[in-house]
């Protein structure tokens, strides 16, 4: 019997535990990345490594406080304010709470870095994933400071901020609604709440501290990753090569739209850079506006760290082209 016993446990022993897959942390991709790619303009020359390095920190520091603002606005949301507000607020239709999000997007005064971890955090809360989906692509366009920025940006020229408020709300709108319509649950990876190592009681505060440091430490690193390759782009592309667009009116949509997605400049300075681009026509620097808040380089690799690769290609894609087709109408018909 004593044998028995001692040869189920030697079975017991052998059986390994299974242990859940590691993930390497954010920040340590971010770094390897940006080690290669300043490798890489190390090889072309020493200006470049220079302009590249300028740059990278640049888009970084441009974003970072954003960032920082989105996260702790995803923290408190977590921590602070119960599910029952938000099913209160929203339509329980999510066809209905697409459009309620989209508008609300205009309170929250951040670029797309502080979009991402309050979207998140609003799908951890309960909200509709459609509907929070709205709310990241509208936060960045139509907030009041990216507006009034427009305004001074294009002096005399309402009907540019109109435009721009018109064309991004109706993308947003657009998106969740295909979202509503096509989108598959297996497509969308939802983001967990950081693990509660305390037990016991619920501690608010802890819970802000600790969602505040998850979502940080996960965001900033995807944010170096996308600073890293819109830099390596405007050491590679000599500007030169852009002038040979901008003779044609409607060429140039499809080239400021692809601009916006590489050069990831932040949604509260990119009105100004499209004012600098005076060779293209009104509608193409309407798209570049229209464009960068909703699909860059850095926005696709946050989007990858907070739902998944899958997720962030699916969507970046189609909101690229519901953009573009968005602003081309809308721009086609205000300005």
């Amino acid at each position: 019997m004593v044998e028995t016993s001692l040869g189920s446990a030697r079975h017991l022993q052998v059986a390994p535990a299974e242990t859940p897959p590691r993930r390497r942390p954010a920040l340590l991709i971010g770094g390897a990345a940006v080690v290669t790619a300043a490798a890489l303009a190390w090889v072309w020359d020493a200006g470049g490594v220079q302009t590249w390095r300028t740059v990278m920190v640049a888009i970084v520091v441009q974003g970072v406080p954003f960032l920082v603002l989105g996260t702790v606005v995803s923290a408190a949301i977590g921590a602070f304010v119960p599910e029952r507000v938000f099913t209160r607020v929203l339509p329980r239709n999510p066809a209905l709470a697409v459009p309620v999000a989209g508008v609300a997007g205009a309170v929250l005064p951040g670029c797309e870095c502080a979009s991402v971890p309050v979207a998140g955090s609003l799908m951890r809360r309960g909200v509709a994933p459609a509907a929070a989906l709205a709310f990241l692509l509208s936060a960045p366009a139509i907030n009041p400071v990216v507006l009034v920025a427009t305004a001074i940006a294009f002096p005399g020229k309402p009907e540019m901020v109109l435009a721009r408020l018109a064309a991004s709300l109706v993308t947003a709108v657009v998106m969740g609604w295909l979202w509503v319509a096509f989108g598959r649950p297996e497509w969308l990876r939802l983001p967990k709440a950081p693990a509660d190592h305390g037990g016991g009681a619920r501690n608010p505060l802890e819970e802000f501290r600790r969602g505040l440091q998850h979502d940080f430490l996960q965001a900033g690193g995807f944010l170096v990753v996308g600073a890293a390759a819109a830099a390596t782009f405007n050491v590679l592309v000599p500007p030169s090569v852009l002038r040979t667009f901008s003779d044609s009116p409607w060429l140039g949509v499809p080239v400021l739209a692809c601009l916006a997605v590489i050069l990831a400049v932040c949604s509260e300075a990119d009105a100004f850079v499209a004012a600098s681009l005076t060779g293209f026509s009104p509608v193409a620097r309407l798209t570049f506006m229209v464009v960068g808040p909703m699909v860059d380089l850095k926005l696709i690799a946050l989007q990858s760290g907070a739902f998944g690769r899958a997720f962030a290609l699916r969507f970046s894609g189609a909101t690229f082209v519901v953009a573009v087709l968005a602003s081309a109408v809308i721009g086609g018909v205000l300005l």
